[in-house]
């Protein structure tokens, strides 16, 4: 039994004393062939360090057989030794019968690195020398894929496919293809490959995409049972609850939908999106104190999301609850927050509560901003008159009439101010 034979055992055995041991007299005393077998097996094992040992035994013996050096740079990348792995790379030349393996485990390890773009071109490089090998154009789909330019990734899928290459290392092309088509917005086309996809073989991301794609084709009975379906199979799956509240909410099942965003907030209490949705939908309900205290929620969780400081104005200045509104606008008028709608809710909180003065300043600054916006226009029409300024209600109403000219109460208030 050889050394290198006798190191397996040992490894089988359990015994890694005895393993390094006989190791060691296998890198000087077994032949090449079978140490080379045994850098293989120890690598296919999992024991990469000893692999590596072995490899280097046999750089040292052959020096210019490059496709050792490309062997032991994989393991060492899997050790996390990125700059070695860099150096033994650097050797292999374009010349080399390895060049195109070095060129395919450099890209590897520069993804792994976040260097998307080196990894590009080290791939794109293999390509133009060997535009028919399936695994290039496999590794090339792939970083497309994982870097979002699908229609690039969708290129390569499609060629790998023609060619009757269904899977590759365990990814199913047929569903990759359909995914990048969704990418990129290609919804029909998307549906057609993503339809093919046996149900047992739809993993959650996949049957999440099958169901908003089918969402954006209008289908949204199907879509609803997908969802449905995903949420069902994995609960935990947070990113579903506001497409499936959302198809619920356009069906007019308010309550479901409702549930349905509650049940995500159980799942994700951080989720910014999900407070939102289940303010709208309390608020459409009717359930205002609901729908005040989701937006609060939401608003802690990013107090500097403007979005949703207007959000919360709105259902205060429709609960009536104007003191708190002036609170909660004011406090963000001191961070320099500068939307005219802020001025504008200020200035209807104020004339609620009857301060006039305050309310012109606000109606004033907000009017600067939104002398096209024919909502603001119609109520400062309003305003102004109430509050005594003729000449600015009047100057309101004739720019508001330019965009809504039906507008009878308007006319009316228009006429009035002319005398």
């Amino acid at each position: 039994m050889t050394y290198s034979e006798e190191t397996l055992d040992h490894l089988a055995q359990g015994d890694f004393t005895k393993a390094n041991e006989t190791l060691e007299l296998a890198l000087t005393r077994d032949e090449d062939d079978m140490l080379y077998s045994l850098a293989e097996e120890l690598y296919s094992l999992g024991f990469s360090e000893m692999a590596a040992k072995a490899y280097e035994t046999l750089v040292k013996r052959y020096p210019n057989e490059d496709s050792l050096k490309t062997a032991l740079a994989e393991i060492q990348i899997g050790e996390g030794n990125d700059d070695q792995a860099l150096a033994i790379l650097s050797q292999i030349t374009p010349e080399s019968n390895a060049y195109l393996e070095a060129l395919l485990v450099s890209a590897d390890l520069y993804q792994t690195q976040g260097a998307f773009d080196v990894s590009e071109q080290k791939l794109l490089t293999a390509y133009r020398l060997a535009p028919d090998e399936p695994v290039i154009e496999f590794a090339l789909a792939e970083l497309y894929f994982n870097i979002k330019e699908y229609r690039k990734a969708a290129q390569f899928y499609r060629s790998l496919l023609k060619q009757g290459i269904l899977e590759f290392s365990r990814v199913n092309l047929v569903t990759r293809l359909g995914l990048s088509y969704a990418g990129y917005g290609k919804f029909e086309t998307a549906l057609g490959y993503l339809e093919q996809i046996p149900e047992e073989q739809l993993d959650n991301d996949t049957l999440f995409q099958l169901a908003f794609t089918q969402r954006e084709l209008g289908d949204l009975e199907a879509a609803t049972a997908n969802f449905e379906k995903l949420r069902e199979r994995t609960p935990d799956y947070v990113t579903v609850y506001p497409y499936l509240a959302d198809l619920y909410e356009q069906a007019g099942q308010f309550g479901q939908a409702l549930i349905t965003a509650q049940e995500g907030l159980a799942v994700d209490e951080f989720n910014e999106a999900l407070y939102q949705k289940a303010s709208q939908l309390a608020a459409k309900l009717g359930k205002n104190k609901e729908a005040t205290d989701y937006l609060k929620e939401a608003l802690a969780l990013d107090p500097s999301n403007l979005t949703l400081v207007l959000e919360l104005s709105n259902q205060l200045l429709a609960t009536q609850q104007d003191q708190e509104n002036i609170e909660l606008l004011k406090d963000y008028l001191a961070k320099d927050e500068v939307d005219p709608q802020i001025y504008w809710n200020l200035g209807r909180s104020y004339a609620n509560l009857d301060d006039y003065e305050q309310a012109l300043t606000n109606y004033e600054t907000a009017a600067r901003y939104l002398d096209d916006n024919a909502e603001f226009l119609r109520d400062a029409a309003f305003f102004f008159r109430n509050a005594g300024r003729r000449t600015e209600a009047s100057a309101a109403a004739k720019a508001y009439l330019m965009q809504v000219p039906t507008d009878y109460e308007v006319e009316d208030l228009l006429d009035e101010l002319q005398y």
